[in-house]
């Protein structure tokens, strides 16, 4: 009967297979590619957009291209202080008075109701026309309401209404800039930016008109 040898024996006993280890880096490279793509999104995503403007001369001979630049006279500067505090001028920097007032309806949004009256009433106007365009028509009331939009940001881009520089100081809070924001939608501005201060700026708020002397 034949007999099974279990016995390792031999030389062979105790080798072992070398075993070539070879790392594969494509999903590493994969990764690398995609976290290289994300951060140039943010970067892009991360710019400051702002509207560049410039303020015109005080020339009456301004040409057909220059006439979407800001108008002196339609210009109004707020400037975001801390403490809740804001400040506004008008017209150019140069020689003008520093007003100090305040948030809400008897603050900065009166001066810029004011100063936007003539598209306040064209806002009225709109509203009176539109009071009793309704329909049972699904389709035709989406038209009434797409039409109403349309023609309130004519208004609220339109030449009449005055454009608003927003700058804010360093102290100034998020919650600040919301705040002004707001009062340009309340006010039916269209035409505002958000603006970096300068020095100019913060000398002119030091020696602005006080708000219990601002009547």
């Amino acid at each position: 009967m034949a007999s099974l040898d279990m016995g390792g024996g031999g030389e062979g006993k105790g080798k072992q297979k070398k075993m070539n280890a070879r790392v594969d880096f494509t999903p590493m490279v994969d990764m690398i590619m995609l976290l290289v793509t994300f951060f140039m999104l943010c970067t892009t995503l991360l710019k400051p957009q702002t509207m560049q403007i410039s303020m015109p001369s005080d020339k009456d001979d301004i040409k057909q291209e220059n006439k979407s630049q800001v108008a002196a006279d339609k210009a109004i500067t707020i400037i975001l202080d801390k403490d809740d505090k804001i400040y506004y001028f008008e017209g150019k920097p140069d020689g003008a008075t520093v007003y100090e007032t305040k948030y809400g309806k008897d603050g900065i949004r009166k001066v810029l109701q004011t100063k936007n009256i003539a598209a306040m009433k064209k806002v009225e106007e709109l509203k009176r026309e539109f009071a009793n365009k309704h329909s049972s028509n699904v389709k035709q009331d989406e038209q009434y309401r797409e039409e109403h939009k349309k023609r309130l940001t004519e208004i609220k881009n339109s030449d009449i209404t005055p454009s608003a520089i927003i700058k804010a100081t360093d102290e100034a809070t998020y919650l600040n800039l919301i705040n002004a924001l707001d009062e340009m939608q309340i006010c039916y501005i269209g035409r505002y930016v958000i603006d970096k201060i300068h020095e100019q700026d913060i000398q002119m708020i030091q020696n602005a008109v006080p708000l219990n002397e601002n009547k």
